[in-house]
């Protein structure tokens, strides 16, 4: 009978095994990379519970139920409005020119708290395939603004600095 036997170093075998769960790692998001290339932004809001707690999240009170909910679609051509309202929604880490052509669900729901609003606010949310793309808080007054989920300061809801354009802050 022959027996044969090897001296095994421990920090070979460890650096072996950290190669092969790299190489695992790489090759599972180089498979699943390919097939849906859309980036999502956050978790995933599948019902309205979901998408009141992630409003709720920035400091929101809203309504309950939506007051409006209905499919848009993504411009697949850019326009001037909508690179202005892209830009707000990059501004917050969303990025709509990724969705060109895509049919969205679009919540609107109206904010209960927004400071020192006089006429009615809305809350609106782009949602595809369960998770927030993109969206907007709108202050309806003759000089209120379209801004992004971040809750104002007191500064920014003055009347001097108020402005239709969206805020890019």
């Amino acid at each position: 009978m022959l027996v044969m036997t090897a001296k095994v170093d421990k920090k070979k075998i460890a650096i072996i095994l950290v190669a092969i769960v790299v190489a695992a790692a790489g090759l599972v998001t180089l498979l699943s990379g390919g097939e849906d290339t859309e980036p999502t932004v956050s978790t995933g809001v599948a019902n309205n519970d979901a998408r009141v707690a992630f409003l709720k999240a920035f400091g929101w009170e809203v309504t309950t139920s939506p007051v409006e909910s209905s499919q848009v679609r993504i411009p697949a051509d850019s326009t001037e409005v909508f690179e202005r309202y892209n830009a707000l929604q990059k501004s917050q880490g969303y990025d709509l020119s990724a969705y060109p052509g895509k049919t969205v669900m679009r919540y609107v729901y109206q904010v209960n708290n927004y400071p020192g609003a006089t006429e009615p606010v809305y809350a609106t949310l782009l949602i595809y395939k369960d998770q927030v793309i993109g969206g907007d808080i709108t202050d309806t007054s003759a000089k209120g603004v379209v801004r992004g989920f971040r809750m104002p300061d007191d500064s920014e809801t003055s009347p001097s600095d108020a402005s239709t354009q969206p805020d890019t802050t």
